[in-house]
């Protein structure tokens, strides 16, 4: 069985496309069968990731150079069996939005021992290494509970 992970964060170009490339990683080394994606709140739609989520991704062997952003819609919530968000206010506007998916909706952080993951937009890389080394334990934690 594939689990459909979706992560969320504001612009789907620093936080969630690092989730989504750690998340495919991480499952291919457990063999767990992930198809993962991500999106935005604020509905860009095209836009590239961030060249230092990029870089700090690929310092892992983790590739996510062709990502483009996505704003969320209903369609992904109805594709998403995990809704995956790095801030409390993610999950509020997405439960506002698509309430019959509330069971879907969680923190990533909680998996990794915190409760929000902040955003890096406009950080130095180191912030944004740090960020990336936040939410890989986060994403290992939550496929730790699908093995």
């Amino acid at each position: 069985m594939t689990h459909n992970l979706l992560f969320i964060c504001t612009g789907n170009i620093c936080r969630s496309p690092m989730a989504e490339g750690i998340a495919r990683f991480e499952a291919a080394k457990r063999g767990i069968s992930v198809d993962s994606r991500s999106a935005s709140t604020l509905g860009l739609d095209g836009n590239p990731a961030d060249p230092k989520s990029v870089a700090v991704c690929a310092e892992l062997g983790i590739d996510i150079a062709d990502h483009e952003a996505q704003p969320m819609t209903r369609e992904l919530a109805e594709w998403a069996d995990h809704i995956l968000v790095m801030e409390t206010r993610h999950a509020l506007k997405l439960r506002d939005l698509f309430p019959e998916h509330d069971a879907k909706i969680a923190l990533l952080g909680p998996f990794g021992g915190m409760m929000e993951i902040a955003d890096p937009l406009g950080g130095w890389k180191f912030t944004f290494r740090r960020i990336r080394d936040q939410i890989r334990p986060a994403v290992e934690g939550f496929l730790s509970r699908m093995d």
